[in-house]
């Protein structure tokens, strides 16, 4: 399973650099340990354009993303991988959502079919990211997902009000033949 970082793992914050910012959105560790119990490996995949724009460096970035690792481990959860694109959108490189440059190279050494994963976010290049390889798509009403317009929200396999509930769809779809 992919899922976008911020406004669907953790709380939204514009260009988070503080560690001390970093918070699990509620619910996020219950439906990440729920989806974990039903196989599916729990991969994070997010733009970071901040570090391409000089807000703050690879090295902000990682310890944003060990605290967030953190706070999962408390809660019993445990990422398989966790993938940013530094860039800034105007640099058109091919990790940046919604291109699947980075959920490829995740499939690659995570071994698993993009097509066959699960993807999560809170906004339209989450959703365009899944639909690009062919994947489920969950919108979560947390973080941008909230204000996404109708034709939006369309784009989504299932809009769910946030992880728990994400997982709930997931459980059903994991037991369908």
């Amino acid at each position: 399973m992919i899922l976008d970082r911020d406004g669907t793992v953790i709380v939204e914050r514009n260009y988070l650099s503080d560690v001390d910012q970093v918070a699990l959105l509620p619910g996020a560790a219950e439906g990440l340990r729920r989806m974990s119990v039903l196989g599916l490996g729990l991969v994070v995949i997010t733009n970071q354009s901040g570090v391409g724009r000089g807000y703050f460096s690879d090295e902000c970035v990682a310890r944003v993303h060990r605290r967030m690792a953190e706070l999962l481990a408390a809660e019993g959860v445990r990422l398989d991988g966790v993938y940013y694109c530094p860039h800034l959108p105007e640099d058109d490189c091919t990790c940046r959502k919604p291109k699947p440059g980075l959920l490829l190279k995740a499939a690659a050494e995570l071994q698993f079919e993009p097509r066959d994963c699960l993807v999560v976010g809170d906004k339209v290049c989450d959703l365009e990211l899944g639909r690009n390889v062919g994947a489920t798509t969950f919108l979560v009403q947390t973080g941008y997902g909230a204000r996404l317009g109708e034709s939006q929200r369309s784009l989504a396999s299932y809009n769910v009000a946030g992880l728990p509930a994400a997982a709930d769809v997931m459980a059903r779809l994991v037991k369908s033949p």
